[in-house]
């Protein structure tokens, strides 16, 4: 099996983390409680795309638009479509992180680092100033991206956990309940 056909292969991973995700970030009113690091902000911002069926076939839905709370990505998901990329923001401590996450290869996109002291007061003008701005920057996209990673451990070790029926039903019983929401 090459590598494009794992990836095809396990693509339903990444859409039901990414499906996953939401629900969690909705249940608890944007918040999800990370093991060890306590609860950090998780909101599906305007930009989302979604997937139905497979290969050549597929369909996809772009979701955005400013005040949209997502509704037609909410009615697409009681219809059976995946979610293959979303824009998320993610804030821990007194940072806030704004990723486009790609299902499929959960690769990251148009990764929006937060701001600091040293990239809004534009000193930085010395060697010195830019590289401490660089290696800042490293750091802080470091701290999203394991932020994301402790977010996916999470999503597997309940995936694979016996708790994960349980969870499925919740899921589920979200996704009908948000649709029912729009129907009114």
């Amino acid at each position: 099996m090459d590598l494009i056909d794992l990836i095809e292969e396990k693509r339903f991973i990444g859409q039901e983390f990414l499906a996953w995700l939401w629900f969690k970030s909705e249940e608890r009113g944007g918040s999800i409680e990370l093991p060890g690091r306590g609860d950090i902000q998780v909101a599906f911002e305007k930009h989302m795309l979604l997937e139905y069926g497979e290969g050549p076939e597929s369909e996809k839905l772009i979701c955005r638009g400013l005040q949209t709370e997502l509704r037609e990505a909410r009615a697409g998901l009681a219809l059976g479509k995946k979610p293959e990329q979303a824009r998320i923001k993610i804030g821990s401590d007194d940072y806030e992180f704004s990723i486009t996450l790609t299902a499929a290869t959960m690769e990251f996109r148009s990764v929006r680092l937060p701001k600091t002291a040293g990239t809004e007061d534009g000193d930085g003008d010395d060697a010195e100033s830019f590289e401490g701005q660089a290696l800042e920057r490293i750091s802080l996209f470091e701290d999203g991206i394991e932020l994301v990673n402790e977010l996916f451990r999470l999503f597997i070790n309940i995936r694979t956990s016996g708790d994960w029926s349980d969870e499925l039903v919740r899921l589920r019983s979200w996704v009908h309940t948000s649709a029912d929401q729009l129907a009114l």
